[in-house]
């Protein structure tokens, strides 16, 4: 009981010595508007996508994270028979992440804007910013503190001094990014881009004598997509971000190959893949996209000093993802931009 309580004490105070766990998913890649609102309505095949991501982190602890997320993006213009394609995308994104016995939980609605400008038949620059509500909460009746030991055990009847009941706050915060994409052919995609979350520094806490300052978190990624043949196509990416002192660096690569072609009926593609985060963990990640949908599942399998606590057992994720295109579209008129793909 009392390594229990400790360990529930030291999580809750590293997640808010860092105002909480800011969403964090290992695909990154299947979370565009997390990454930057840049991404915003930036696909070359489609017009429409709506996705959902769940990740279920640390189950072994006592305090395990839950996160969730739904999106949707469209693009408004574009896919026009000219040499300089641009468009507007518009985006939401709901989030939902609930940690611990005192559920720290977070509610973030957000909208995105990008705007993609076609530099040449080779370049793409995009532009994009959002803004979002932000809701904390925690529930003070549901946690143990040190006044409550008796010596023997844990008397939830002791005054503790600490607020009671459940405690929130709200807050407003402001993104933005900027990516720039080059497609020589038709074999490669090379995508950088850069953006920053709490722009605005927002200002938050459970306490009215004390206000703490969300800090700025930078991010930067990079995205390859290569073409190596007729069935396969190889897409390395790197993500980096940093929050007050704490940084993240993922970086692996995922592989589509072809299983069937639109020439046997539904095109159905294989994806794997492997990715390690610095410090942190190695995941595997598996997943099928059949027609214009895709599912994949990832394992992070925990590689640092919170190893032997969790059983190697960091999280298990998953993501859904729905692509649809608008009926003029069908006919096949020329895509947005060129990028590797299964013809």
């Amino acid at each position: 009981m009392i390594k229990r309580t400790i360990l529930n004490l030291l999580l809750l105070l590293a997640a808010c010595a860092v105002h909480a766990q800011s969403i964090h998913l290992s695909q990154y890649y299947n979370a565009p508007m997390l990454i930057s609102p840049a991404n915003t309505g930036l696909m070359p095949d489609h017009d429409y996508r709506v996705g959902l991501n769940y990740r279920n982190q640390w189950s072994a602890l006592p305090v395990p994270y839950n996160t969730f997320s739904g999106w949707g993006d469209l693009k408004i213009g574009g896919n026009k028979e000219s040499d300089h394609n641009n468009w507007l995308g518009l985006g939401f994104v709901v989030y939902s992440d609930k940690a611990g016995d005192g559920r720290l939980a977070l509610t973030q609605l957000q909208g995105s804007i990008a705007y993609h400008l076609q530099l040449n038949e080779k370049a793409m620059l995009s532009f994009g910013g959002s803004a979002a509500t932000v809701k904390r909460s925690l529930d003070f009746n549901r946690l143990i503190f040190d006044q409550q030991w008796d010596g023997l055990g844990f008397d939830r009847g002791y005054a503790t001094g600490e607020p009671t009941g459940i405690l929130s706050d709200n807050y407003y915060t402001v993104a933005a990014g900027l990516n720039f994409a080059y497609f020589p052919n038709e074999n490669l995609y090379v995508k950088l881009g850069g953006g920053a979350t709490n722009i605005n520094k927002p200002v938050e806490s459970f306490y009215s004598n004390e206000q703490n300052e969300i800090a700025l978190r930078p991010s930067a990624t990079i995205d390859v997509l290569m073409r190596t043949g007729s069935i396969f196509i190889v897409n390395p990416s790197a993500y980096y971000t940093t929050q007050s002192g704490a940084a993240e660096i993922v970086a692996g690569t995922l592989v589509r190959t072809v299983l069937s072609n639109a020439n046997n009926g539904t095109p159905v593609q294989l994806i794997f893949g492997g990715f390690y985060r610095i410090g942190d963990a190695l995941i595997g990640t598996i997943g099928m996209e059949v027609g214009d949908v895709q599912f994949m599942a990832s394992y992070d399998a925990t590689m640092s000093s919170l190893s032997p606590y969790n059983a190697s057992y960091g999280a298990l994720e998953f993501s859904l993802i729905y692509q649809g295109q608008y009926g003029r579209n069908k006919g096949g008129l020329k895509r947005s931009y060129t990028c590797p793909r299964f013809n």
